[in-house]
């Protein structure tokens, strides 16, 4: 495997598919370390705009000729193919080449104290959870948010301390490409099947990626994991739980309130019966968990109370996660990134737990395999909300070859007893809201795609 010299800087990196949010940052990072940094995507987007202001050469869109000769390593994303015209052109002329996980190793291994934090759901707001707290301690770590932290108004952060903070993701099993000291498990479920086998095979990713931490290093994981022995049993590394069950976990919460816009308050107690009363300006239940997490790691970092306390309440999340998006004719437009069916559930629990007159679902399926996996688990998580709206499956890296569409998943909606309408194109969705909406209605849009367009357009006119 190629390697990166971190210090001399004198490589020059192309990143095909730096529109993406952690290559962005990637790039944006080794740039600012002094090497020279380019890339490609195959159109335009907020992040590829970002990473030309800091001064980053972007080419749209991808081809062969933008593989040159001076190219030192390339970097390529999960999602390029082999058949990728810029894949095929660092192939022939025998350019060294690494995946965007192995270089996110490459830069961790460089950090002594490195903190990668994995699990099914959860990663970006652990990560930025964590972020906020040790950047409010004035520790200045290193970041790599796989979303826009907004204090930073970027997903990235080039620290000057021994403490790196990264997102592990298990598509592909990129998070094997880390060694954390660090590791954070949030949790495990069932999801990248059309990489995975099942979730035996996921699980055992999982326990991969906790043996992978040092002898000296720690694991901060959640009790509420099924079978949770499986994957930490004969660990050579220390480990910490979190969750919900005080008598199991190391970190857990009590005294659980909920204000009127869904916003937790609780007491975070520690094993050792230190505690501290800690408010979040998110809403949902889930980000308990993801805040319990944080404030383990960041007891290992040895950030104050006060640190965590204050960056825990003044977080205001991150883009795409449950994010206020704007009213428009009375009616409230939320944004998530919500893909799978437990993030669906929990957002939709969410918004019903916020005064409203009715929760409207607005739903762009993600991938072809990972839709006819879980349709069934998709139309229950759905069917909560008081009516759902669906737009054509958004295909990312896949082809429709799985017969499958939007409208199965109608079928299973209607089934369970929910009002749902399938529509053919984003437009036809606007045209529904601006007839249809109704004061105090909440539309919640959750999508990994494209789909953003929608609530941009209605709240723009």
């Amino acid at each position: 495997m190629y390697q990166i010299d971190f210090r001399k800087h004198n490589a020059r990196i192309y990143f095909c598919g730096i529109g993406g949010s952690s290559m962005s940052g990637l790039a944006g990072m080794l740039k600012r370390l002094g090497f020279v940094v380019w890339g490609s995507d195959i159109a335009e987007s907020a992040h590829t705009k970002q990473v030309e202001t800091e001064g980053i050469r972007v080419l749209i869109p991808q081809k062969s000729e933008n593989v040159t000769d001076d190219i030192d390593v390339a970097v390529f994303t999960a999602a390029i193919s082999h058949d990728n015209p810029e894949y095929r052109a660092v192939e022939e002329k025998h350019i060294p080449h690494l995946t965007r996980a192995q270089l996110l190793g490459q830069m961790m291994a460089q950090y002594p104290m490195s903190i990668g934090i994995a699990g099914s759901h959860g990663k970006t707001t652990t990560t930025s959870f964590l972020s906020e707290i040790l950047i409010r301690d004035h520790m200045d770590p290193t970041v790599q948010c796989g979303d826009i932290l907004k204090s930073l108004g970027s997903s990235y952060h080039l620290g000057t301390s021994d403490l790196f903070i990264a997102e592990a993701c298990e598509y592909t099993n990129s998070f094997l490409s880390l060694k954390p000291f660090i590791g954070i498990i949030m949790n495990i479920e069932a999801d990248h099947l059309d990489f995975f086998k099942d979730i035996d095979d996921i699980r055992h990713s999982f326990r991969t990626y906790a043996e992978s931490i040092p002898e000296a290093g720690y694991l901060i994981i959640n009790t509420e994991i099924p079978h949770l022995e499986e994957i930490i049993r004969d660990l050579k590394c220390h480990i910490i739980t979190f969750g919900m069950n005080r008598d199991i976990a190391d970190y857990y919460p009590e005294d659980i309130t909920f204000n009127e816009f869904a916003h937790p308050s609780f007491t975070a107690v520690r094993r050792n019966g230190a505690s501290e009363k800690i408010t979040l300006q998110v809403p949902g239940r889930q980000y308990i968990l993801d805040a319990l997490a944080a404030i383990a790691a960041a007891d290992l970092c040895g950030a104050s109370k006060d640190a965590i306390h204050d960056a825990l309440y003044d977080y205001k999340g991150t883009a795409r996660r449950f994010e206020y998006k704007g009213t428009k004719n009375g009616v409230r437009f939320v944004e998530d990134y919500a893909h799978h069916p437990t993030q669906v559930s929990l957002n939709i629990d969410a918004a019903m737990n916020i005064p409203h007159n009715r929760v409207i679902a607005l739903f762009q399926p993600h991938t072809y395999s990972r839709t006819k996996a879980f349709l069934d688990e998709f139309a229950h998580a759905l069917a909560k909300a008081d009516i759902v709206l669906l737009t054509p499956i958004y295909a990312a890296r896949e082809t429709d070859n799985l017969g499958i569409s939007s409208h199965d998943l109608e079928t299973r909606i209607q089934a369970l007893g929910t009002e749902v309408h399938c529509f053919d194109s984003f437009r036809a969705v606007e045209d529904w809201i601006r007839a249809n909406g109704q004061k105090n209605d909440i539309v919640i849009s959750m999508n990994a795609g494209s789909a953003v367009k929608i609530e941009e357009d209605i709240l723009k006119d």
